[in-house]
């Protein structure tokens, strides 16, 4: 019988919202069963994720949304910010007058800062969760070396290869593979240092052998409790999926499909997606292509080489036997799941922590090329270049896919290990659930 419950507060955003869920699911695997894990989420996502499965000691609150749904949230992203930090405060802390049993622990997303100020009132700790990368979370947890450095508001065709090898924990990084710091980007994100000096401890969504100079950098820094609950996607609950684009997909032959998704929230412009599908056209490689509101002129273009659709359940593609290449925005939760599957990525980074997810793929752990070789230039990579490195990329005769694809296993070894009995994920959470009594 549950005696007592952990909220859970996501940032509303999709990128956020499936790792919380795949910590909740984890969280509630190994609990004594007496703990209920209540997710607060906005109407709109309910709506979305609220019919999906989930284990019976996680539940779902809901607070109104924070702008009309209609309106979107890529359309102005910096007004759904400021929507999110100032119309989302109070009626997180209703939901926390109606909730029965007590409140043992808040895990809230680290970009919602106002958690702190309720927490404080309530006297309820909050273990802070980061949704991105140990790598970009040092790089933010370091901005004033950034600052000292003179190494955020440049332009990056002037400075873009200068080296950043200040930042403890991260190997040598040009400045062109980190995103464009503006004003407001740094007045938007969270103060890292303020947050850590009110939180219990830190959840990164990472695996530790992965990101162990990071991790253990920020341990001996932070001095407090850091969780690794890597890959932290929700591998178990795959289930049969007999979508067309599947059906599709058993009709290929092994390792011979391109997968690209270039994300959910943002995306590229209209003559770089152009220049992608003439690209494509011409590589003669058979691709599926997630393209959400732009699927109807790109069906036009291809015949049985590609299949366009508007979503698809993505770990399940990247695990199906007939994907042998993932090209990718490198958003994080990507990076992990195709690290999961084993299938080598193209990055294409677009904004935020991606370029530095992308360097994070390419330099470090080489399990992926770079689609755009000049990450400081916003030049169109033009059709030709594209034909001829897709075709690279999808040459399995070829020598550096075949040392590619060796590291990719290896990786892919490492990431499964880390969520089997004994693995770096599982022993820390039980160190959680012990320190925290979930």
């Amino acid at each position: 019988m549950a005696t007592n419950q952990v909220v859970v507060m996501p940032y509303p955003a999709r990128g956020h919202l499936n790792p919380f869920m795949s910590l909740c699911d984890l969280l509630s695997s190994r609990s004594d069963g007496t703990t209920i894990f209540t997710v607060v989420v906005t109407e709109e996502w309910l709506g979305l994720i609220g019919s999906d499965p989930k284990p019976d000691n996680v539940r779902f609150a809901t607070i109104p949304n924070v702008i009309p749904s209609e309106h979107g949230r890529g359309s102005d992203m910096v007004g759904f910010f400021t929507a999110v930090q100032t119309k989302m405060e109070s009626p997180f802390e209703e939901v926390l007058n109606q909730l029965e049993l007590p409140v043992k622990l808040i895990i809230g997303d680290a970009f919602l800062s106002w958690i702190f100020d309720v927490a404080d009132r309530r006297n309820i700790p909050v273990a802070t969760y980061w949704a991105m990368s140990a790598s970009m979370f040092t790089m933010w947890y370091h901005v004033d070396l950034l600052e000292q450095h003179r190494h955020i508001f440049v332009d990056l065709s002037e400075r873009g290869e200068e080296l950043i090898d200040y930042i403890p924990g991260l190997s040598p990084t040009k400045v062109a593979d980190m995103s464009p710091v503006t004003r407001e980007q740094l007045r938007l994100s969270p103060n890292l240092i303020s947050m850590m000096k009110r939180a219990q401890s830190l959840i990164l969504p990472t695996v530790y052998e992965l990101e162990h100079e990071a991790v253990d950098a920020l341990r001996s820094e932070l001095q407090k409790p850091i969780y690794t609950f890597g890959p932290n996607i929700r591998h178990h609950q795959l289930r049969s999926n007999k979508s067309a684009y599947m059906t599709w997909l058993d009709s290929k032959p092994p390792k011979s499909v391109l997968y690209i998704c270039l994300g959910s929230f943002l995306s590229v412009s209209t003559s770089q997606m152009d220049e992608i599908a003439a690209g494509l056209k011409q590589s003669g490689v058979t691709f599926l292509w997630i393209a959400k509101g732009e699927n109807s002129w790109l069906k036009e273009k291809f015949g049985e080489k590609g299949l366009v659709v508007e979503w698809c359940d993505q770990l399940s593609v990247l695990l199906h036997s007939s994907v042998g290449g993932f090209w990718s925005h490198c958003g994080w939760n990507s990076v992990k799941e195709s690290v999961y599957s084993g299938v080598p990525m193209l990055s294409f980074p677009i904004f935020a922590d991606q370029p530095l997810n992308s360097k994070v793929v390419v330099n470090d752990w080489r399990n992926g090329w770079k689609m755009r070789k000049e990450m400081h230039t916003s030049n169109l990579v033009k059709r030709g270049e594209i034909a001829e490195t897709v075709k690279r990329f999808m040459d399995f005769e070829s020598v550096e896919r075949r040392e590619m694809m060796k590291r990719v296993k290896n990786l892919q070894t490492v990431c499964r290990q880390s969520i089997e009995e004994g693995g770096s994920a599982i022993k820390d959470v039980g160190v959680f659930i012990g320190n925290n009594v979930v």
